[in-house]
């Protein structure tokens, strides 16, 4: 009896050692349906994982860089999404739908071998971590939701009653362009300007700008989002995720700025209907939390994921 005890403590040891394996760190790309999606993994921590995931729709993982920083409690992962950044670029709308996505970040799991992780994603992001947790919800350790729009009518709310806040001829100039369908406009080009200064990045000098724009897929953009700035027309206008959360059972944190299109009277909502979900707003924020508080950002994600391991 004690030997068959110990032979079943030993395969117990060598499952959780397995689970706990080191990733190989570095750059790759995994094949998927419409092309190659691109990842890295960095860090030498060993607790459990942690994947980013990136919003837009349409942008890349760049922005998410500061979250490697925590690779000395966990390794990292950061992936663009098939079309986005450094993975295959594609205008094939067929493959712009949240199924797809996460099927593909379902596959990257596969691909490195990792049983479970923990999931952060930020924006858009956040509703793909949300629908693989609803899909895949034994292979989630806990769930980080930044700034993220679960309920796209209220979302569309919120972003006008920021827009209120711009001058009479911003705002005049955003509710011309659904006529005249001039993108162009200078006067919406600055409502835009406006708009994101106040909103989306309080701090983008901090940032490496060029890098984000370049590699955003503007198709995939005005397909799930839609062209115009300051409305939701596309794939995603009727998209309510809310029903999900009072069914989660793993540990979720939802961050949001002070100044956040997101709102913090939404977000502090989302989270009172997770059983025990954690609610942190950053001041002096903006959507782009992680560009306008560094430090104060990665610290409440680090403490977090230190109380879930």
């Amino acid at each position: 009896m004690k030997k068959i005890l110990s032979i079943l403590i030993i395969l117990i040891c060598a499952l959780v050692s397995c689970n706990k394996r080191m990733l190989e760190t570095g750059e790759g790309n995994l094949p998927v349906p419409g092309g190659e999606i691109w990842y890295k993994v960095s860090g030498t921590g060993k607790g459990t994982p942690l994947v980013l995931i990136h919003g837009g729709p349409g942008a890349s993982s760049f922005y998410l860089k500061p979250f490697e920083a925590l690779g000395n409690d966990r390794q990292v992962i950061r992936y663009d999404q098939l079309g986005c950044g450094k993975s295959t670029y594609t205008e094939d709308t067929t493959l712009f739908t949240i199924e797809r996505k996460v099927l593909e970040l379902d596959s990257l799991r596969k691909a490195l071998g990792i049983d479970k992780w923990n999931l952060m994603g930020h924006s858009f992001g956040a509703i793909i971590a949300l629908e693989y947790y609803a899909a895949y919800p034994n292979h989630v350790t806990s769930l980080t939701f930044a700034s993220g729009c679960f309920d796209v009518e209220a979302y569309a709310e919120n972003t006008g009653l920021l827009l209120k806040t711009l001058p009479d001829s911003l705002r005049k100039a955003v509710a011309e362009v659904d006529t005249t369908g001039d993108y162009l406009n200078p006067l919406y080009q600055e409502a835009i300007i406006k708009f994101n200064d106040l909103y989306a990045s309080r701090k983008p000098d901090l940032v490496e700008s060029d890098s984000i724009v370049k590699t955003y897929n503007r198709t995939m953009y005005d397909y799930m989002k839609g062209p115009n700035e300051f409305k939701i027309t596309g794939t995603l206008k009727d998209y309510n995720g809310t029903g999900y959360l009072p069914l989660i059972k793993v540990p979720a944190l939802f961050t949001v700025g002070q100044f956040d299109t997101c709102g913090p009277q939404l977000i502090v909502k989302y989270a009172e209907q997770v059983p025990g979900g954690k609610y942190y707003m950053i001041p002096d924020a903006a959507h782009i939390t992680m560009w306008d508080a560094k430090e104060e950002n990665v610290q409440v994600v680090r403490d977090f994921l230190l109380s879930v391991d």
